[in-house]
């Protein structure tokens, strides 16, 4: 998966991408020919990494993450202004949310 994202163009990603499925689909190994199976039904989501300038969600999802690990911790908060204020100072915390 790491070389079909440094491919440059869609197409050779889309070539690349294409040749792992069929040659995962043929090894007979059932959890390979299941994982074949599903990047075969999101291919064009893949593959629209192409089309939006290599634009990734992953910090996006990591945020996200890290607001829901919070707000379980939180639970029982009885100032909501105070979760908000801790929401906001997310993008300060690097690594774990302590304290």
């Amino acid at each position: 998966m790491r070389r079909i994202r440094q491919r440059q163009d869609k197409d050779s990603a889309e070539f690349l991408l294409s040749d792992w499925i069929k040659r995962a689909a043929v090894l007979g190994i059932g959890m390979l020919e299941r994982f074949a199976n599903t990047l075969a039904a999101f291919r064009s989501g893949i593959l629209a990494y192409y089309d939006f300038d290599r634009l990734s969600t992953g910090s996006l999802e990591g945020t996200n993450n890290k607001i829901k690990t919070l707000q379980k911790m939180a639970y029982g908060f009885r100032d909501m202004e105070f979760l908000k204020l801790k929401i906001k100072g997310l993008h300060e915390t690097k690594y774990a949310l302590v304290g």
